[in-house]
């Protein structure tokens, strides 16, 4: 069994049942995706997690419209300067977490970007943070891209994130918002995910 998970069900509007598709309607933010993803996967064994949804991109990593892989998703989860958080007895933060590295090979061949996003807890709305996350190595931004990989992660299943590019990450004026196109993206990537058999 496979676990689709999105964030709000309007992200998966377009999605037609398929046999041994389970879909799950997360919630908005990374709290809610990782809860309700670890509550998934306690309850029941999946083979893998996609989870699929819209993004914004920081300027020329992608255009409104495109359908994307997240190979990686990482989270601030550090000091406010940037600095690593020093922790007792050499114990580590966990701030990334990676898409299935055979499915992103896959997906990559077949066309689709494998970008690095980050997750958020409020969507960038100004030029200075959409700099400031740009520099940090972000492609794409999303709100729970990175707790439904990591929540998969503890629980030693496979997972894949993939988007669709709704908007540019900045000033709201100059994001181009756009549901409609996201969706068109998110639909492309999505069928060729499960089209091509890869997840068969």
């Amino acid at each position: 069994m496979i676990l689709l998970a999105c964030a709000v069900q309007a992200e998966l509007a377009f999605w037609q049942p398929r046999e041994g598709v389970e879909m799950l309607v997360m919630g908005v933010g990374p709290v809610e995706a990782a809860a309700a993803v670890s509550d998934a996967l306690a309850r029941r064994e999946y083979r893998l997690v996609v989870n699929a949804g819209l993004a914004g991109a920081f300027d020329d990593a992608a255009n409104i419209g495109d359908g994307v892989i997240v190979a990686e998703d990482t989270m601030e989860l550090a000091l406010e300067d940037g600095a690593t958080i020093a922790l007792p007895r050499g114990e580590r933060v966990a701030d990334r977490a990676q898409s299935d590295p055979t499915l992103v090979a896959h997906l990559a061949t077949a066309g689709f970007p494998a970008l690095r996003g980050i997750t958020v807890a409020r969507v960038t709305s100004t030029e200075a943070t959409a700099q400031r996350l740009a520099a940090l190595g972000a492609q794409v931004e999303t709100m729970e891209g990175f707790a439904a990989l990591r929540a998969a992660q503890r629980a030693r299943v496979p997972a894949i994130e993939i988007r669709g590019i709704s908007n540019r990450c900045g000033s709201r004026e100059r994001s181009g918002w756009d549901f409609g196109g996201g969706i068109v993206g998110l639909k492309r990537v999505a069928n060729a995910l499960f089209d091509a058999a890869l997840v068969e």
